[in-house]
């Protein structure tokens, strides 16, 4: 099946992962290309990711994480990242985190929101893990919530029904595409500045580039042979 040209008829987006890095694995490279084009994008973090090196206690991981975050995103001219502070690897689907993902809908008014797949597999073909599960689904019920009136009615903020796309960063299944080839080194800085997690795992610089060009390259394959990063449209 051949991928569909992303839309790029917008000019705000929020992108709501479950972890520090989330964004990055799958591809930061289009994050690049939409912010050349002056759109504006904010990074939505459920975790700090404080369970996610095993040698380094939680509460030193997690500013470290963040703020490894914050350099990623900066990257791909990403300057806006917020972080929710739910428990790295214990994440739990419900009204809390829906709540807390459908106020910041409200307060952004996105017109894309793009979100860490919730589905049972990743796009590498592994088991997705269950924070991302949990937070997947909780992002696409709260961009209706974010939309009734009537739901969280305890927000401040107005309700926001302008999100006109919704797309899974990371899916098996993906329908759309987008060009990324003058913009893949971005993709690899971005990665790369998870210089302390990557270190942990024994991730070299080859790496991740020889990753992230396979990624884009199996992309390709469906998109007219253009290096691109996917994404499944809703």
């Amino acid at each position: 099946m051949s991928l569909i040209e992303f839309p790029e008829d917008w000019n705000s987006a929020l992108v709501v992962v479950a972890h520090p890095d989330d964004v990055e694995y799958p591809g930061a490279a289009p994050f690049a290309r939409w912010t050349a084009q002056g759109k504006k994008i904010v990074y939505l973090v459920a975790s700090r990711g404080e369970a996610g090196i095993d040698t380094m206690p939680p509460e030193e991981c997690a500013a470290l994480r963040v703020a490894e975050q914050i350099a990623a995103a900066a990257e791909v001219g990403v300057h806006g990242v917020e972080f929710l502070g739910h428990p790295d690897g214990m994440i739990e689907y419900g009204l809390g985190l829906r709540r807390d993902i459908a106020a910041r809908i409200r307060r952004h008014r996105p017109e894309l929101v793009v979100i860490g797949s919730h589905r049972e597999f990743s796009g590498n073909g592994m088991l997705n893990m269950a924070d991302h599960r949990a937070v997947g689904q909780a992002a696409l019920d709260a961009v209706r919530d974010a939309a009734n009136r009537w739901v969280f009615r305890d927000l401040p903020e107005e309700p926001w029904s302008g999100v006109r796309y919704t797309a899974l960063l990371g899916s098996p299944d993906n329908t759309h595409a987008v060009d990324v080839e003058e913009w893949f080194e971005a993709g690899v800085r971005s990665l790369l500045a998870h210089r302390a997690y990557l270190e942990t795992l024994g991730t070299s610089r080859d790496a991740v580039e020889a990753m992230l060009r396979k990624f884009s390259m199996d992309v390709a394959s469906q998109f007219d042979g253009r290096p691109g990063v996917g994404f499944e449209m809703l």
